[in-house]
This record gives C-alpha cells, sequence and structure tokens, in this order.
C-alpha cells in the first residue's frame, strides 16, 4: 500500500497549517487523490494493525439502512460519540443510501414523498445496463446537513464498468487521514467487491478524492497533544508494506450476507499506532 505513504507524505510536504472545528488544529491538503487496484489485493493496511471487525460491522450498518446504532454498539463504539443517549443518529450514511428521501409534484400540484433504494438501484441497474452513467449513490441530503452534529464525510460514490470490471469512485468533503481514510479504503472495497460478485463483474479499481486531506497536529505541550497524529504517521512511514490480503466473500444474495459471510486471507501487518479521534 504505498499509494498510502504517498498521500500521507503529500498531506504533510505540501499541506498548509490550519485550526479546525475540533479544536485540534491541522495540516490540511486540498484535493487529493489516490488509484488502488482491486485485483492487486484487498486494500487493509499492513503498516499499522487494522481492526477489520470494527471496518465490516460499520459497513454492514450502512447497508442495513438504520438511522440508529442501537445495534451496531453492540459490536463497536465507533459512532458513541455522535449519537444521542438513545442511539439516534442524524448522520447515518447507510439510511439515505436505503431510504433516500425523494420529493415529486404531482399534477394536481401536491408533493408526493418517497423513498429510494440507491445500492438496490445500483445493483438492478448494473444488471440491466452495465454501460450505465447514472450509479450514483449519494449520502449528502441538504436539511439534514444543516442540523446534523457530523453531516456526512464520504458523501457520494459511483460505480463504473471497464472491461467487465467493476470500478468505484468515492468522493469525500473531510478526511482524517491517519484514522478515517484507512477505514474508508477498506470499508468501500468490500462494498465495491459484494456488488462486483453480485453482479458478476471482476474487480476494478477504487479512486478516492477527498476535498480537505487532513492529519490532526498539536505542540507536545499543548492540553491538545494526546490528538496529535503526526508522530504516529511519521513512525508508519519508516514501515515496509506488506503484501495486501484477499476478501473472500461468500456466494450469497448480496441482502442475505452476514458478519460470518466474510474472511480475510493472509493478513500479515506491523504493530498498531493508536490514534485518538478529534470529536
Amino acid at each position: 500500500m504505498h499509494v498510502y505513504h504517498d498521500l500521507v507524505r503529500k498531506v504533510i510536504n505540501e499541506g498548509v497549517h490550519k485550526p479546525s472545528r475540533t479544536g485540534v488544529d491541522t495540516i490540511s491538503y486540498f484535493s487529493a487523490h489516490y488509484r488502488v487496484d482491486l485485483a492487486a489485493g484487498f486494500p487493509l493496511l499492513t503498516t499499522k494493525k487494522m481492526h477489520w471487525p470494527s471496518i465490516l460491522r460499520e459497513l454492514l450498518w450502512y447497508l442495513s439502512g438504520e438511522n440508529h446504532i442501537r445495534n451496531l454498539r453492540q459490536h463497536t463504539k465507533i459512532w458513541d460519540a455522535w449519537a444521542d443517549a438513545d442511539g439516534n443518529l442524524e448522520t447515518a450514511y447507510g439510511h439515505y443510501w436505503r431510504h433516500f428521501p425523494s420529493a415529486t409534484r404531482a399534477a394536481d400540484g401536491q408533493w408526493r414523498v418517497r423513498e429510494v433504494d440507491q445500492i438496490r438501484f445500483v445493483i438492478d441497474a448494473l444488471k440491466r445496463d452495465p454501460n450505465s452513467r447514472r450509479l450514483v449513490v449519494t449520502a449528502w441530503e441538504p436539511g439534514n446537513a444543516l442540523t446534523s452534529k457530523l453531516p456526512p464525510c464520504h458523501y457520494t460514490f459511483a460505480f463504473h464498468v471497464t472491461g467487465g470490471k467493476l470500478n468505484c469512485h468515492l468522493h469525500q468533503r473531510s478526511g482524517d487521514i491517519a484514522l478515517g481514510i484507512p477505514f474508508n479504503m477498506a470499508a468501500y472495497a468490500a462494498l465495491t467487491q459484494m456488488i462486483a460478485q453480485e453482479v458478476g463483474l471482476g474487480l476494478g479499481v477504487f479512486a478516492h478524492s477527498i476535498v480537505d486531506a487532513h492529519i490532526y497536529v498539536a505542540k507536545p505541550e499543548s492540553s491538545m497533544a494526546e490528538y496529535d497524529h503526526l508522530a504516529g504517521l511519521m513512525e508508519q512511514l519508516k514501515r515496509e508494506p506488506y503484501p495486501l490480503p484477499k476478501l473472500v466473500i461468500a456466494r450469497k444474495p448480496f441482502d442475505e450476507l452476514t458478519y460470518d459471510d466474510f474472511e480475510i486471507v493472509g493478513y500479515q501487518c506491523h504493530d498498531g499506532i493508536k490514534f485518538k479521534v478529534a470529536v
């Protein structure tokens, strides 16, 4: 995964110092982009230990369409900081993936609201017309973004087929290089593989564009020193990546896949590096 190391170096070397909403400063780089060949292996970082169970649990939670974390928090606490006491979550990516509200005005002038399952639309469209250029899924709903504690960071993605292989392009408004981006990379690679398997396509490229790619930084004497990610990333850059593992998914219908239907094979990694989330 030298491509990830290249991304880290670009942000460090070419980014600018900026304050952030969290109160922790960042090194920020505008419009970062990278590509990963999914046929070359599953992009689970090897220069630090990644917690694959949390990545998969989060992805399956997205696909459930739930707008709460009451089931998710039985397995991982990664979304607890943004949910209310009852586990409700304004920013529920999967709720918009599977239940996006669509309003149309009827002939009588009245508005009709329906829900759109965007994931099912993409799967059905790929089966009908793999050459379609309309295979888009969005989690960005402007009204929600005005009020949500954390509007979607990875807000839209699109699929594209070339040479019998499925590609995915993710757009992200804000990306935490140390913590978020490795999760996003693995999750969307897994989603792409799930859909490719469902529609009978090979694995192509995962491409990722990040509007604000940033690294959290803090001076050692600062009260925010525990949120500094730079030292950990510099350590990670010294490590040589291992060969990528393989993701094996059971041959079952897309919406019947469960946690036990996924297996990471051949994952070898360096020790973990602790990064604290800036909320």
